[in-house]
């Protein structure tokens, strides 16, 4: 018997297809390392011109739906007669008004007697001062009445002191909040702020500032609760989740425990609400969404598919997330990637005509419906043709890509149902971003307790700067009134709804 009749049948054809398929896989497994270790974040999109790109694909389904007519809408540009601009440079910036002005008046030297004053030129400089540690001294005279006997001073009329945030500390209001808002929101590790106070003459220990921070995050752990009400009682929230490392001291040697931060974003009311939880089980989600009824948008993440079997939640996808898969299969396969990316940019055109005319709600979703179902359908019918008719590997990045969307593909769609709802999670992402920059600063929380004090203040602070608050005016207004404040009353001192009784002496300077 002959070799060739006892070797097994080899088709080396499917062998060669699987290798380069692997090839593939490996190698953009090695650029996409590359890219998180040294490249750029960007997914910016830029459509190549069409004359120079010729795909190797067939487009007969994107000719017989109104994709053409959807791109002549999305890059339609109004030719506007444009004054013709000076070659002088027009000069800097007028320097905001409400900034303090100290003038200084110079007399040109050797003035000749008598001479008249016709005008003058007047120069701004924007100058800066180091910010001031001072003392702030209450003096409260004590009297007797006049009708008391002078031997008799049991009777002593003195006035009470203001309330102030911590009882018996040396710490004002504004020390606080300037402690907080510098570890928070500018990434300050508290060492470094010892250090600052140090160079400006006065010591304060690592621990006391400790102390400091946690005392004033219980006095304002009751607006975190309020603010956690509010946000659950709107109808439309985003939600995502983002790593913690965190000090486990209950682990031998103290380990560093890999906690989460859940985040929900409402982005009509402008309000962010941090959560912390030590994993990232299903069930941190839902026991926050317990109560909630409305719209949820999220990523792909299996754990939110929980929330597809309530009847009071509609759920759906992020575009975005879809998208980016896509810009990573780009290396690989850049004429079915452009070809997707390019539809996708016409779907963000449309949006970003609706937000640039203020369109209310109804106007928006007619225009999606419009405008966007046909190029949504138009690119169903082509992924799954690219899977049909086996033109795309499976194990490819660019088979990847088009199964992620196809499998979700209802979900990512629902946001044209409703023109209250956004095309992507966009929002809430940024509300994450400081937490990265966070990370790269102090590296980790030291407790589970420090974890879930850092998630209250970054809700409150990020909520700040949703609505347009400056974070220090608001913290330094809230610690002074909120021991005061009644309990019912509250929510009066959310970002949402606050209104300043006071403005704050530090910043009158």
């Amino acid at each position: 018997m002959s070799l060739m009749q006892v070797a097994p049948d080899i088709d080396y054809k499917d062998r060669y297809e699987q290798s380069q398929q692997q090839i593939s896989m490996l190698r953009h497994e090695i650029d996409q390392l590359k890219k998180l270790i040294y490249g750029s974040r960007n997914e910016r999109f830029v459509a190549p011109a069409p004359n120079q790109l010729v795909l190797g694909i067939q487009t007969e389904t994107a000719a017989t739906c109104s994709v053409v007519e959807a791109k002549q809408i999305a890059y339609t540009r109004t030719k506007v007669a444009v004054e013709k601009k000076p070659l002088v440079h027009p000069g800097r910036g007028k320097l905001p008004e409400h900034l303090r002005r100290e003038d200084i008046t110079i007399e040109p030297v050797n003035l000749p007697e008598g001479s008249r004053k016709i005008g003058e030129v007047i120069t701004e400089q924007l100058e800066c001062i180091a910010a001031e540690l001072y003392v702030k001294r209450y003096i409260r005279p004590k009297y007797v009445s006049a009708d008391q006997p002078n031997e008799d001073h049991t009777k002593i009329l003195i006035a009470d002191m203001p309330a102030q945030p911590l009882e018996k500390c040396i710490a004002g209001p504004g020390l606080l909040a300037q402690i907080i808002i510098d570890k928070f929101m500018d990434h300050l590790p508290v060492y470094r702020q010892v250090q600052r106070f140090e160079r400006a003459g006065i010591k304060l220990p690592y621990s006391t500032i400790i102390e400091w921070i946690g005392a004033s995050c219980k006095l304002v752990d009751v607006l975190y609760e309020a603010l956690k009400k509010e946000l659950l009682n709107s109808n439309y929230l985003h939600a995502d989740e983002t790593t913690i490392k965190v000090l486990d001291q209950d682990k031998a040697g103290k380990k560093i425990h890999n906690g989460f931060f859940w985040v929900y974003n409402n982005s009509l009311l402008k309000l962010v609400f941090f959560d912390y939880q030590q994993s990232r089980k299903k069930e941190a989600p839902k026991g926050i969404l317990t109560d909630f009824k409305g719209h949820l948008q999220t990523d792909g993440y299996e754990g939110y598919e929980q929330f597809e079997k309530r009847d009071h939640i509609t759920h759906f996808l992020c575009m975005a997330h879809a998208r980016r898969y896509f810009v990573e299969a780009q290396e690989t396969d850049p004429e079915r990637s452009a070809y997707v990316l390019e539809q996708m940019q016409q779907l963000y055109a449309i949006e970003r005509k609706c937000r640039e005319q203020e369109l209310s709600f109804d106007d928006r979703k007619d225009i999606r419906q419009k405008e966007s179902i046909p190029i949504l359908n138009n690119l169903e019918g082509w992924m799954k043709e690219q899977f049909t008719q086996k033109k795309v590997l499976p194990g490819s990045p660019i088979g990847k890509a088009v199964a992620y969307s196809i499998k979700r593909w209802d979900k990512l769609c629902r946001y044209t149902e409703n023109g209250m709802l956004s095309i992507d999670n966009n929002p809430v992402e940024n509300s994450i971003r400081p937490v990265a920059l966070g990370r790269k600063n102090y590296l980790f929380c030291g407790s589970h307790e420090a974890a879930q004090r850092t998630a209250m203040i970054y809700s409150l602070l990020g909520s700040c700067k949703m609505q347009g608050l400056d974070p220090y005016i608001w913290l330094q207004d809230v610690l002074t009134r909120i021991s005061s404040q009644p309990i019912n009353k509250i929510k009066e001192l959310l970002p949402n709804n606050w209104k300043p009784l006071q403005v704050p002496d530090a910043k009158d300077n």
